[in-house]
Formats: structure tokens, sequence, C-alpha cells
């Protein structure tokens, strides 16, 4: 099983299309072919985006929807501990914490659409970065 970080942008999209590359990753978290990693940070973010005015517009789900996707989306998740911040290595410091989880949960890939956010950092940890699109042809090959 790959074991993957999930920026939030790309929980933010899966939500947004049922079509696009992001909900396919989902798709295969529940098929258990990906097995996404996460800190009690980024979780948190995730839940803070999702539930913003501005995202629930967009995706049209219900405070109670969106935390039925969430709790399903907990029970996937590994839990990463971050026993070492590796700060600062990115440009934006708010893109920290997922690298951390990354690093601290020795992921095999960073899925994001910010790949030129990541890309540097990540190689020196050995991670290799994906957008989603990427990342289900690479799972296909």
């Amino acid at each position: 099983m790959l074991r993957a970080v999930l920026d939030t942008s790309v929980i933010v999209s899966a939500l947004r299309s049922a079509s696009g590359a992001s909900n396919a990753c989902l798709r295969l978290v529940a098929e258990e072919r990906i097995r996404p990693l996460v800190t009690t940070a980024l979780f948190l973010e995730y839940e803070a985006v999702l539930l913003g005015p501005e995202q629930r517009l967009a995706h049209g789900l219900t405070p109670e929807k969106v935390e039925s996707f969430l709790a399903a989306l907990a029970s996937a998740n590994e839990a990463v501990e971050v026993s070492f911040q590796w700060r600062p290595q990115l440009a934006d410091p708010n893109d920290e914490m997922v690298l951390e989880a990354a690093v601290n949960g020795r992921a095999d890939r960073l899925v994001t659409f910010n790949l030129r956010h990541f890309e540097r950092a990540a190689r020196r940890f050995g991670i290799a970065v994906r957008r989603p699109g990427d990342l289900l042809e690479e799972m296909r090959s």
C-alpha cells in the first residue's frame, strides 16, 4: 500500500468534483491502495478549510456531511506524530506542516497541486511529489 500525504488542496478539490483526479485518489484510499498519513495539525486544517463559508458554497455540503466525510477519512488515515520539525524548508510557512507529515510519516508520496512549493525540499527526504492525476497514472502502471 502506498503511503501518501494529501495536501489540503487535494482534499478540497476531491469534494468539489466527483469526477476529478483528487476524488479518484480518495477512492483509492477507500480501496485501501493508498494509506493517507496525517498529523493532528494537518487534519485540523482539513476541517477548518472544508467548513469555511467559501468552501461550503463551492462543495455544497452541509456541516454535518463534511463532519461525516472527515470521520470516514480519519478512520482511513494513519496518524503521524511529529518527532522532528525540519523548519524552515519551504517558502510558504503554511506548507511546512504538510512536509512534516510526509517526513515524519515516512511517506512514499506527497500529493499536491503545488509541485514547485514542495519538490526541492521533499527530494532531500526521498519523498516523491505528485499531482493527483500523475499519481493515478503512476498507480495504473
